[in-house]
């Protein structure tokens, strides 16, 4: 009498491979990098050192340089020549990278269009000697955007090489012809902000997983790169201000008095940056033409790179952040021109990050994080990073300006840790320190305003690029020079993944502990994405080789689909609970057409005119209880446990649930049931339970009180494509759309400050 839906699902082996170990696409382990994700016992890297006089021509938008290069080789093995990268010439006349470049004519064209097709500046690095200690030249041979330099002996393990490299170049105009550094001209008061680097040739890495990294720069490809120290001279226009890489070794040759006071005081302070040189002297040195030079000299230690700023145009602030115990300085340079948005919220950004960064991941190492404002670029260098983000000319801005100014501000400050500090190999991976550094944003974002307006982490976000066209969508495991759709690919989606890995399959404990423990593992050195994802595992004790199979080598996508729900309810055998139950069922059940219009076309049938057709069956009625009924429910319940009595009084439902995998890609499934109290219960269920089932399966919840609605990825958190059919029942979703009229109104055009100004004028 009582009836129970059991679980069914449906065996087959073609869903088996999805959660296959990553075996064989993940590399042997070794003593260099164990199975854990841990460096190995004989773990090593190479450093290279630099010693460097450089000077800036202002008249002639022009670097020139010198440098000593001091090589150790860690590694086991001997080396015969070394391998230097030339990434300036990039833009050099006969780059690869214009070669590559395709193009197509139009019936219409624009001069520019035209000009763009061949390249028209004279960039690239112009090599004068490359020597070594003694001033003896050394064989070298340039190949694109690397230099081979032969060794007059070989180099063994252990031991260090010294030489001289003498270069210059042509300073890029970033307004015109693009580039991660280079140099923005001010018409109004003729002055330069230049924003510089990959200024300098610079070794390729040298490891025991790739040997020598020897991937051309085409453009898009980052930078794999050496930790080392670092001097380097700077000498500049003597009316500049410089930020740089590193820590300021002559600040009484550089600064004022008062401007190393200020400086002094902002070391000490939290809470509010302090201007070190105001708006109203930055404008004062704008229109200074002083036409002496000067040096200034800083140091970093194990960096892997260096980056500079100089312009006579920049406004200085900083303050003190707490990293546990540790006082870094956040600081900020900006031209008026990005003013009231960065005295406001830069600086504020820098420390932001830094806490929030530290908190994931590990204290922030170094003595100084610097944020430079420039226009429409948003680039990362140890210490020091250049961001976009101007307000209009009248100091007014829209909310996407602010924000995307703080975004931008955090996402390239917080690059000091991915790839600065866990220095991944960006030539090869962008995912690496775009995805991670792109996840710890979205943290940071999150931390500076609850309702922050995110574009990339939450998986409802990433929904519509990867139930895009496949052919046009990249598994994240892809070179970096060949990701269709670059933002979304190498920044939102692993962004997403990690975010998803948090909050649905991992929980925030298990993962925040494991992403820790990576970073601290790798911090100063090479990791490769297998060290990541063995480590996530290792300190977690999560098989997650399903989740990194699904989400970076293949381009499936989540989109998972209530194909069945069916509702069972327990029959308690009571004749005086389960004959109302019937009659009530029978009754709720639609009236035949027919019969209704019968009413009106059959005033009276034969049986209602001739009660003497009459019986049994006409005059008690089926859901009449029974004497008998009532005893047989008795003997019936006689025979029962208290457990079984029990659970049949109960008032327990049970819905059968079949969900089919439409998009591919194995996921939890997270259900809502809404109640007719009209209170809440969330099930989870691990992704494994797609292990055996393919593309469907089916489970049964036992829930206590009746389900008015199921729904599935309530919360959005598994960037499912379509939610159409996650509900049940079926609940669609209006679509609102706009009526206008022809032409503009008043005021189009205007930012919504600007609109308040207006509307406080009238």
């Amino acid at each position: 009498m009582t009836v129970i839906a059991s679980c069914a699902f449906a065996q087959s082996n073609t869903n088996q491979s999805k959660f296959k170990q990553l075996g064989t696409e993940l590399p042997t382990p070794n003593v260099y990098r164990t199975a854990s994700g841990a460096p190995g016992p004989d773990y090593w890297q190479q450093q290279a050192d630099y010693d460097m006089k450089i000077r800036l021509d202002d008249a002639n938008q022009r670097i020139y340089g010198e440098e000593t290069v001091t090589y150790t080789n860690n590694s086991p093995n001997t080396l015969r020549y070394l391998w230097m990268q030339l990434d300036q010439n990039v833009r050099a006349k006969d780059s690869d990278s214009y070669k590559i470049r395709q193009s197509a004519m139009e019936d219409r064209m624009s001069f520019d269009q035209v000009l763009d097709m061949e390249p028209w500046f004279d960039g690239g690095f112009k090599i004068d000697h490359v020597k070594d200690a003694s001033g003896n030249d050394l064989p070298h041979v340039i190949n694109n955007t690397m230099m081979r330099i032969d060794l007059p002996r070989e180099l063994k393990p252990g031991q260090q090489f010294k030489f001289d490299v003498k270069w210059w170049y042509n300073v890029n105009d970033r307004m015109k012809i693009g580039g991660r550094s280079g140099y923005e001209y001010f018409e109004d008061d003729d002055n330069y902000l230049y924003t510089i680097a990959q200024f300098y040739p610079r070794m390729v890495v040298y490891s025991d997983n790739m040997g020598w990294q020897n991937k051309q720069f085409l453009g898009r490809g980052e930078f794999t790169l050496n930790f080392g120290d670092y001097r380097v001279a700077l000498t500049v226009p003597s009316d500049h201000v410089v930020a740089s890489t590193g820590v300021l070794q002559n600040e009484r040759d550089v600064l004022t008095s008062e401007q190393r006071k200020r400086l002094a005081k902002a070391r000490d302070t939290y809470d509010e940056p302090v201007i070190v040189i105001t708006e109203e002297e930055a404008i004062e040195n704008e229109k200074s033409r002083e036409k002496g030079m000067k040096t200034w000299i800083f140091e970093a230690e194990n960096v892997r790179d260096f980056g500079w700023a100089s312009s006579r145009k920049f406004i200085w602030d900083a303050m003190a952040v707490d990293v546990n115990g540790k006082k870094p300085l956040a600081m900020s340079y900006y031209p008026k021109e990005g003013n009231p948005l960065w005295e406001q919220y830069s600086t504020k950004a820098v420390a932001q990050t830094l806490e929030t960064y530290s908190k994931y991941t590990i204290d922030y190492p170094y003595p100084v994080a610097i944020s430079v404002h420039a226009k429409w670029i948003g680039m990362e260098y140890p210490m020091i990073c250049f961001n976009g983000g101007r307000p209009e000319p009248d100091g007014t801005y829209t909310d996407r300006t602010k924000y995307g100014m703080i975004s931008v501000i955090i996402h390239e400050v917080g690059h000091n840790f991915f790839p600065m500090i866990v220095n991944s190999d960006e030539r090869q991976w962008t995912w690496m320190d775009e995805g991670l550094n792109t996840f710890c944003q979205y943290l940071t974002e999150k931390e500076w305003d609850r309702n922050y307006p995110t574009r990339r982490g939450p998986a409802r976000n990433i929904a519509e690029y990867m139930g895009g066209d496949d052919s046009k969508i990249s598994p994240i495991m892809t070179n970096s020079e060949s990701i269709w759709q670059f933002g979304s690919n190498a920044y939102g989606k692993p962004a997403t993944a990690l975010n998803i890995l948090r909050e649905t399959v991992m929980g925030r404990e298990l993962f925040d502990y494991a992403f820790k423990e990576y970073a601290r593992r790798w911090a100063f050195k090479h990791p490769t994405p297998a060290d990541l994802f063995r480590t996530m595992e290792d300190a977690s004790a999560v098989d997650l080789d399903w989740f990194w199979r699904g989400w970076f080598y293949t381009n499936d996508h989540v989109d998972m689909s209530l194909k069945d729900v069916k509702w069972y309810q327990i029959d308690t055998g009571d004749p005086e609970i389960e004959k109302p139950l019937a009659r009530q069922a029978r009754e709720s059940e639609p009236e035949d057409i027919a019969l209704i219009r019968d009413e009106k076309f059959i005033p009276k049938t034969r049986i209602e005119q001739d009660t003497s057709l009459h019986d049994f069956y006409t005059t008690v009625s089926e859901f009449e209880v029974l004497r008998v009924d009532r005893e047989e429910y008795e003997a019936y319940r006689g025979e029962l446990s208290e457990e079984e009595i029990e659970l049949l009084e109960s008032s327990k439902q049970f819905y059968e649930i079949t969900v089919e995998n439409q998009g591919g890609l194995v996921m939890p499934l997270i259900f809502k049931f809404e109640y007719i109290d009209g209170t809440e219960e969330v099930r989870r269920i691990p992704a494994e339970i797609w292990k055996m089932s393919e593309p469907t399966v089916t489970k049964v919840f036992i829930t206590e009180k009746e389900a008015v609605r199921i729904t599935l990825d309530p919360y959005l958190e598994t960037a499912d494509t379509d939610l159409s059919d996650n509900s049940w029942p079926p609940r669609p979703k209006p679509t609102r759309f706009e009526l206008f009229k022809q032409g503009q109104r008043s005021g189009a055009g205007e930012n919504p400050m600007q609109r308040y100004r207006r509307s406080e004028q009238e």
